[in-house]
């Protein structure tokens, strides 16, 4: 039977606002992410989730909360936090490496590599979809980390910049996940 995941980052925050590096660190959402999470709510609303999960940072709790009005239960994964950028963490974007030399930057000031980030998000999100009863999955994580796991599932799937509270619709069957869509917010004025 064909399974639903949709994966979707979390709203806007003060750290994105300042341009700092974020990963395990965390910072509040600002109005406009709460604003893109109503926003989120609205257009996610006809797709019929039975479970729902999110990473255990904060911001992307609050975004959650937000999406389902707090009516529903959820369960707080670590395992769907965003990569750890070591001493990096809460610094300018400005230091960050271009993207390609990620994996021989941060390893060496205590933070993930690349293929650590994505093993732990194939390894949860594995977890969660082989649960019996998980049909249709919506869970909120990070850009980087839903970049990197989506990246492992194909590749070509993400050409474009993945934008707060926006989603990534795949399916799994038989072990194994098919990127299906980027699900888009429409354009606000905030």
């Amino acid at each position: 039977m064909v399974k639903h995941l949709y994966l979707m980052r979390h709203g806007e925050t003060l750290f994105n606002v300042y341009r700092r590096i974020q990963g395990w660190c965390d910072s509040p959402l600002t109005e406009k992410g709460i604003n893109q999470a109503k926003l989120a709510r609205t257009y996610l609303k006809d797709i019929p989730f039975d479970h729902y999960y999110c990473s255990s940072s904060e911001r992307a709790c609050d975004t959650l909360e937000i999406v389902t009005e707090g009516k529903v239960p959820y369960t707080r994964l670590k395992g769907l936090k965003e990569c750890y950028f070591g001493v990096f963490e809460g610094q300018s974007e400005d230091l960050n490496p271009p993207f390609d030399k990620y994996d021989t930057v941060f390893p060496i000031y205590g933070g993930e590599s690349g293929d650590q980030l994505k093993k732990r998000m194939m390894d949860t999100l594995t977890e969660v979809m082989e649960k019996e009863d998980h049909q249709i999955v919506l869970a909120v994580s990070h850009i980087g980390a839903s970049s990197n796991f989506a990246r492992l599932v194909d590749p070509t799937c993400i050409t474009e910049k993945f934008s707060n509270c926006e989603a990534l619709h795949f399916t799994y069957e038989d072990g194994k996940f098919a990127f299906v869509e980027k699900l888009k917010l429409p354009k606000t004025t905030d």
